[in-house]
């Protein structure tokens, strides 16, 4: 059994049913939460994995040039060092974005506005061939939570999945890190809090949170029998257990 870093970068969206099914899977889960004062590793040493989960942050500076989290800077060099070192990385919605400015990709407020609830992404040509994607359906249920996007991929990365609205929905850098602008962690009462945390935004947006929950609750078993597999693949990767990973970085990674 191997352990698997996790960077919970805000106490509303914690691993949940992702880090029971990567448990489920045979990986040990180190949680670290620096926005409670953890301390992040220098390195991934002793780790078989990296996991960075989203949050209520910007992941780029603001006017001032001040991070979106004191530890980002932290976490963009442990990403940088997950890519080049090929360990095996899996990056959400928050993570994504800061997986993407860490290789010198763009990250700004949507220009298509807000992206909440329920809702489906397309697969991409690149993802018949990559080691998780592969196995996933062309148009898979996914919930989504963020108000900033991904508007410029890293040079080099693998386009995965894309949505009319947004265009980077999911990607791959080198051969073992992927980047999802969705979530597949989240449970009905991880929405109700966010929900309740983002009743403004919800006004503004004309949404009625107890529909958006509802209509949350109403996917969580396709979003389960989609990415609970997914996880497992990517917990198989991480162990070593997936033999069939032939993908390979095509380009000079940063850090190198």
């Amino acid at each position: 059994m191997g352990t698997a870093l996790v960077i919970e970068n805000d106490p509303n969206d914690d691993p949940r049913r992702l880090g029971e099914w990567l448990t489920e899977a045979g990986l040990d889960l180190r949680v670290v939460r620096p926005h409670a004062g953890d301390d992040l590793p220098a390195d991934l040493s002793g780790y078989v994995a990296l996991v960075v989960l989203g949050g209520e942050q910007q992941a780029y500076p603001g006017p001032d040039g001040t991070p979106g989290a004191p530890w980002f800077p932290a976490v963009e060099g442990l990403l940088r060092k997950a890519v080049r070192h090929r360990v095996p990385t899996l990056a959400v919605c928050l993570g994504a974005q800061l997986l993407a400015g860490a290789h010198a990709g763009s990250v700004e407020p949507s220009p298509a506005g807000p992206e909440i609830g329920p809702g489906v992404v397309g697969k991409r040509d690149a993802a018949d061939g990559d080691p998780l994607f592969r196995y996933v359906p062309l148009m898979p249920d996914v919930l989504q939570w963020h108000t900033d996007e991904i508007t410029e991929l890293p040079h080099g990365a693998t386009l995965l999945a894309a949505s009319a609205r947004y265009p980077y929905q999911a990607f791959r850098m080198g051969d073992r890190a992927w980047g999802l602008q969705f979530h597949i962690e989240c449970d009905t009462a991880m929405i109700a809090t966010w929900a309740a945390a983002d009743s403004q935004l919800l006004a503004d947006l004309g949404y009625d949170p107890e529909l958006v929950v509802a209509a949350c609750h109403e996917v969580m078993v396709d979003v389960e029998e989609v990415w609970q597999p997914f996880a497992a693949r990517f917990a198989a990767l991480a162990l070593g257990e997936l033999p069939d990973v032939a993908v390979r970085p095509t380009l000079p990674l940063l850090g190198h």
